[in-house]
């Protein structure tokens, strides 16, 4: 199923998707550096346990879309996985190439519309305080901070935020 928008297709897509595979890497590979430092400063049993805390089970995973250009390019990801009661939002990336052009706008948008469809009344999600650009973006379409909720309260730079979807 896709869902069109003035500059975007968004596209429903399993996890395993190759597309989806290959922007998550693309995210790893961009953000992995920037918290390398904080990693580094913990022992390798307290790594181990911060890299369990971030990994996604498939099996939670609700949604995953992708957004492509107006050339057909996959050049965003973003997924929504059930994390207790609530949904969350993983992995929301959008390639360089496709930045500061509505894209990952576009991603939340359609993420909350399918929250909304699964029956949520508001969307969690966990960003780091090493991702400035992330957090003005969530902050500007209206998620507010909150408590840092698990798994990520182990991990000094988690920020976490929540946005109550409309009736």
């Amino acid at each position: 199923m896709t869902a069109a928008h003035p500059t975007w297709t968004i596209e429903r897509v399993d996890w395993h998707d190759e597309r989806a595979v290959a922007l998550r890497t693309a995210m790893d590979e961009e953000i992995g550096p920037r918290y390398a430092p904080v990693f580094a400063a913990f022992d390798d049993e307290t790594q181990a346990i911060l890299a369990e805390d971030f990994a996604v089970d498939p099996a939670t995973i609700v949604d995953v879309i992708l957004v492509h250009d107006a050339a057909g390019e996959p050049v965003g990801h973003a997924a929504l996985r059930a994390l207790g009661t609530d949904l969350e939002v993983k992995r929301v990336f959008v390639d360089r190439r496709a930045r500061g052009r509505g894209a990952s706008r576009a991603l939340m948008s359609e993420l909350e519309r399918l929250a909304l469809a699964h029956g949520a009344s508001r969307l969690i999600l966990q960003t780091g305080d090493r991702q400035p650009e992330a957090i003005a973006l969530y902050e500007r379409i209206g998620y507010r901070a909150i408590e840092t909720f698990p798994p990520y309260v182990r991990f000094p730079a988690s920020r976490c935020f929540a946005k109550s979807l409309p009736s």
